[in-house]
């Protein structure tokens, strides 16, 4: 194993993380302001992807598709938000839970019906599709460096956002005690509506960007969903803070085991047993680390009162 071959997974790792995130912050806001189970979420991380490589298939220009995938989720997020979500408010989690999962089959079929069953493939962006020369030896793929930077932004602006605003403020209220905040005179419901798109946009943005590097199918979004769950459970359900450190350690411990278990296991076990012994502790690699995380923190690294 070489330096540069450490230093890549490393930053694989930390780009997939930065999209985990995107995607947990939005989740984890609805769950610890809301108090909304909503398995749905990731449907709007799918529908930005379609939407994305729909766009950029007509225009050609990849600025424009990632765009209009926000845009457009974020009306349809509005649209959901009163005719479904706002009704689950006062609902039990198991109701919750229910509606929004027929939300997820919904969704899958649209899906089906607007652009079929085939996977769509999004396009790298010309200008990126070449690497980016980091060390003497490292070169890294130029798009990957663009998520990576993406996400770092949209992390600082969710901050800054949430810290440091009167948005924000309001949002910490919610978080904190709904009751005390409506006898404050805060109108709730325009607020979970704000919180319920900007969680749709963060997920459409994320599906934009991963989309060329990944196929753009149905179910994409049940699969990423997953993951973000063990994000905001590891980092505390409300936290964006929590959810941020979450995702790069979730991030990272994905990447590294899927690239590095493999080959340690190689050195004591000879053959395909290797390969597949690899592959299976791989994909329990943040299962068990959220069981570590758990052991020593049981209601995550920040609680909701620490966003």
């Amino acid at each position: 194993m070489s330096v540069v071959f450490i230093t890549e997974q490393l930053l694989n790792g930390l780009g997939y993380g930065l999209m985990l995130f995107l995607i947990a912050a939005g989740l984890t806001l609805v769950f610890g302001i809301m108090d909304v189970m909503n398995l749905a979420h990731g449907s709007l991380f799918m529908g930005g992807a379609y939407i994305a490589a729909q766009v950029q298939v007509h225009t050609g220009s990849f600025a424009l598709a990632c765009l209009m995938a926000v845009i457009l989720m974020a009306i349809i997020a509005v649209l959901v938000e009163q005719v479904l979500i706002r009704r689950l408010y006062k609902a039990d989690h198991l109701v919750q839970v229910l509606a929004t999962f027929g939300l997820i089959l919904v969704a899958d079929d649209l899906v089906k019906m607007i652009w079929g069953t085939s996977p769509m493939m999004a396009n790298l962006p010309e200008s990126l599709s070449g690497p980016v020369q980091l060390l003497p030896e490292l070169y890294y793929p130029s798009y990957r460096l663009l998520i990576i930077g993406a996400g770092l932004v949209v992390a600082l602006g969710l901050y800054l956002l949430v810290s440091h605003t009167r948005v924000g403020m309001l949002v910490r209220a919610g978080t904190s005690n709904r009751w005390m905040a409506e006898l404050m005179g805060v109108r709730v419901a325009r607020v979970f509506t704000n919180v319920f798109v900007l969680g749709a946009m963060l997920a459409a943005l994320a599906g934009a960007l991963m989309g060329p590097l990944v196929a753009v199918q149905i179910g994409m979004g049940e699969e990423i969903l997953i993951p973000a769950l063990v994000v905001i459970v590891i980092g505390g359900i409300g936290s964006v803070r929590g959810a941020f450190i979450a995702s790069l350690m979730v991030g990272v411990v994905d990447i590294v085991a899927r690239a590095f278990l493999p080959l340690l296991l190689e050195l004591a076990i000879p053959g395909p047993l290797a390969a597949d012994l690899g592959a299976t502790f791989s994909a329990l690699s943040m299962y068990v680390l959220m069981a570590a995380v758990l052991l020593f923190k049981p209601s995550g690294l920040f609680s909701e009162r620490s966003t």
